[in-house]
């Protein structure tokens, strides 16, 4: 009968949309990672702008994201028999039906923010990356002549470059040497982090120059890098801390930025307008050293560009990090994984959400 049959259409098209949530993992997950990604990228390069021209970095942490579904379906079904008679015989009923399917799909999630404030966070924000943070970086590949720069104020009293304000200073030709040289040896697999944990849990970081042969290219290396930090030729392991040069022929004193430092040194290479400088609205920044090429290019412009690896619009101008630009993209990566690794952020306990089941 027609009616048997459009029940059972209704029935197995129900029964196909049972279940929503297996399918979704793949798409959600990967849409939801490149959002937050994206977000973060925006946020910490708006940041960066903002105290180039003297405002507070406010910085909004996404803390839960729940993606809730709902899948509403509507059945509606009619039945209409009628008898026709004749002179001659009496017909069966005629039995018709009708039959319909609904379905509405409610895409609901529920995102949480919490801003980072307090003393606790202000503390980490203003507190210097532990040298072995730093370090880490150099074992995971990253070049020393990148991390140096972004993330080291001296090492044994040879001194980075400075642009802010009062403590601007060009860089010692020493540290941008002793920054290329780490990058060669890194090349020549010639330089050994190690760190070591103890039993108090306290970590202690070592530099160490593996013994070359006489003759290898990373002998006459090895051996300037001592003759800039002063360091003695009898062993080749050093011990790294954090301070200022204490004159110890094995000790390697590293003082290292915080990450409102590095923003600020960030901020002062973006390029605002002539007029926002001499006007008082942005800070003014030092020249770059001769010979040196930027850290980073952030550009700007009164339009939002076509092509970006990260933009954002602040106080009618847009400023951007170019898509093409990968020497910038990489500094201003190594930036996003130093707030991960140098545990900026207050840890909180995880809110508590409530997903309705139907």
């Amino acid at each position: 009968m027609k009616i048997g049959l459009a029940l059972l259409a209704v029935l197995a098209a129900t029964g196909a949309c049972s279940s929503i949530g297996p399918p979704s993992v793949v798409r959600d997950r990967a849409d939801y990672s490149a959002a937050i990604g994206d977000s973060w990228k925006q946020q910490t390069l708006l940041n960066i702008v903002r105290l180039r021209y003297a405002d507070f970095p406010v910085f909004m942490e996404i803390a839960q994201v729940v993606a809730g579904y709902q899948l509403q379906t509507t059945v509606g079904a009619g039945v209409s028999a009628q008898n026709y008679l004749t002179s001659a015989v009496n017909v069966p009923a005629a039995v018709a039906g009708t039959a319909a399917l609904g379905a509405t799909y409610i895409d609901r999630p529920t995102i949480i923010y919490a801003p980072l404030t307090g003393n606790d966070f202000i503390k980490k924000l203003m507190s210097p990356i532990p040298p072995s943070a730093v370090l880490f970086l150099l074992q995971s590949g990253y070049s020393a002549s990148n991390v140096m720069r972004i993330a080291v104020d001296s090492i044994n009293g040879v001194s980075n470059d400075s642009r802010r304000g009062a403590m601007g200073r060009p860089a010692d030709p020493d540290f941008m040497r002793l920054a290329d040289l780490l990058t060669e040896l890194q090349r020549d697999n010639a330089l050994q982090i190690r760190i070591e944990r103890a039993k108090d849990a306290s970590d202690t970081t070592l530099i160490a120059f593996p013994p070359v042969r006489e003759g290898h290219a990373a002998a006459p290396k090895i051996a300037e890098v001592r003759r800039i930090l002063n360091l003695s030729g009898r062993t080749t392991t050093y011990l790294v801390r954090f301070g200022g040069y204490s004159g110890r022929p094995d000790d390697i004193a590293m003082t290292t930025r915080s990450m409102l430092q590095i923003m600020i040194e960030m901020g002062l290479l973006a390029q605002v307008p002539e007029a926002d400088v001499t006007g008082g609205r942005a800070t003014p920044a030092l020249a770059p050293d001769a010979g040196q090429p930027p850290l980073i290019d952030i550009q700007s412009g009164p339009a939002a560009p076509a092509n970006a690896h990260v933009a954002v619009p602040y106080k009618g101008r847009w400023f951007w990090i170019a898509d093409t630009d990968v020497r910038s993209k990489s500094i201003f990566g190594v930036v996003m994984l130093l707030f991960s690794i140098s545990d900026v952020g207050v840890r909180t306990a995880p809110p508590v959400v409530t997903v309705p089941a139907n």
